[in-house]
């Protein structure tokens, strides 16, 4: 799978929801009622970051829930491309892009959507083929601003912004040429997972699906 058909794909799977939930996951017991609270609500595609020991295993268990897209957050390596594709995880998201990690992803024919957060970046990936990237850290890194002054020079990437992002500045992103979808973690915050609040998440997540967007 080229750089260029993984782009397809990846732009594909973000235009299906406004926001793709952006989950650290601690019990692989949560993966599963976690998955089916947010399909509920109207987000399909997850991303499960690769931050804890229960990960891969909440990547297994979360693609075996119908209707639901998981993929790998967080891959930094050939070796976690190779660990989210064994998992069955349907793509990776990465914060930023390394030769390495690239030839992996195309071997492993694992969708990726590679990091960028200067115009260097994005127009070293638009070089290899990407052109759906992650934008991260999207705050950090100048936020709504900064995706705006990029629609000029490089008006045929689009982009999935995370990092830092609340409800409240999700809609601001979504309005942006460039923005297919926001990656988000207030959908399911820590805390309602722990409680297993699944109604209370499945509420966020419905809220989320209603915002539009302009790309």
């Amino acid at each position: 799978m080229t750089p260029a058909l993984q782009s397809h794909a990846m732009l594909a799977l973000c235009r299906s929801s406004p926001v793709i939930p952006v989950l650290v996951i601690e019990s692989v017991d949560e993966a599963a009622p976690l998955a089916l609270a947010l399909r509920e609500g109207g987000l399909p595609v997850l991303e499960v970051t690769l931050r804890t020991p229960a990960a891969l295993d909440a990547i297994s268990a979360m693609a075996r829930v119908p209707g639901v897209r998981v993929g790998a957050g967080t891959v930094l390596s050939a070796h976690d491309a190779a660990r989210a594709k064994a998992a069955g995880a349907d793509f990776a998201v990465a914060p930023g892009a390394t030769p390495g990690l690239i030839a992996a992803s195309v071997a492993q024919e694992l969708p990726l959507m590679p990091g960028a957060a200067t115009a260097s970046e994005v127009m070293t990936l638009q070089e290899r083929g990407y052109s759906m990237l992650k934008f991260f850290p999207a705050e950090a890194a100048g936020g709504t601003r900064m995706l705006s002054a990029l629609t000029g020079p490089l008006p045929r990437v689009r982009f999935c912004p995370t990092g830092g992002i609340a409800a409240e500045g999700a809609p601001d992103y979504l309005r942006l040429r460039n923005v297919v979808c926001v990656g988000g973690s207030w959908i399911a915050p820590p805390q309602m997972v722990a409680a297993r609040d699944w109604q209370g998440i499945t509420a966020l997540a419905r809220a989320a699906a209603s915002l539009s967007r302009s790309s």
